[in-house]
C-alpha cells in the first residue's frame, strides 16, 4: 500500500512564480549576455532554469544552456551532508560568465560544489541565481548572488521542489508539513 501524506498547502501560486521569475530576470541580464552559459542544477532546478532563461529571452539575453546533476538528498527530507556529482557539465566554460541556477537555497552544499567545479572547468566568473532561500541556523558560502522568494523553513514542493521525486511538476510552490 502507498504512503499518504498530507496535502500540499499552496504558498506561492503558479501566478506569484511567474512573478518572481520576472522580477528575477529583470536583475539578472544587465549581469549576462549571449556568451553566458546558463548551468542548472538538476533535477529540481530544471522547471526555474526553464523559465528563467526563456524570461531572460523576452529581454534580449538569450544564455547559452548546460547542466550539472548533483545530489544530496537522493529521496530523503533532509540532506545526507556530502554532494554526488551524477553528470558533469557538457559544455566548455573556459573564459566565459558561468549563471548557475537551482530551484532552492538551503544547506548551501550543492551550490558550493556547483560554484567549485565551473571555477575548477575555468569559468571566468562566476554569479548565482536561486528561486528560493530557506532560513537557515549557520552560515553558508556562497550565498547567492540573485533570490526570487525568502521560503519560509518548510518542507516544499512543486515547481521542481519533490517528495520522493514526487510532486515536482506542481505549478506552485506547496509545503508538505
Amino acid at each position: 500500500m502507498a504512503e499518504t501524506h498530507p496535502s500540499p498547502t499552496v504558498l506561492l501560486p503558479e501566478a506569484e512564480v511567474a512573478n518572481v521569475v520576472a522580477k528575477l530576470a529583470e536583475q539578472v541580464a544587465p549581469h549576462v549576455d549571449d556568451e553566458t552559459v546558463a548551468v542548472v542544477l538538476l533535477t529540481g532546478g530544471l522547471w526555474f532554469a526553464a523559465d528563467l532563461t526563456r524570461a531572460l529571452s523576452r529581454l534580449g539575453r538569450n544564455v547559452r544552456f548546460d547542466a550539472l546533476w548533483l545530489a544530496s538528498y537522493g529521496d530523503e527530507t533532509e540532506s545526507r551532508g556530502s554532494i554526488e556529482v551524477r553528470a558533469p557539465l557538457q559544455r566548455s566554460v573556459v573564459g566565459r560568465k558561468v549563471l548557475i541556477l537551482d530551484d532552492v537555497f538551503d544547506t548551501g552544499l550543492s551550490l558550493a560544489e556547483a560554484v567549485r567545479l565551473a571555477r575548477e572547468a575555468g569559468a571566468a566568473e562566476v554569479v548565482t541565481c536561486v528561486f528560493a532561500r530557506k532560513p537557515w541556523p549557520l552560515p553558508r558560502a556562497p550565498e547567492p548572488d540573485f533570490v526570487g522568494w525568502e521560503a519560509p523553513n518548510r518542507f516544499l514542493v512543486g515547481y521542481g521542489l519533490d517528495h520522493a521525486g514526487g510532486l515536482r511538476g506542481l505549478p506552485d510552490v506547496c509545503a508538505m508539513d
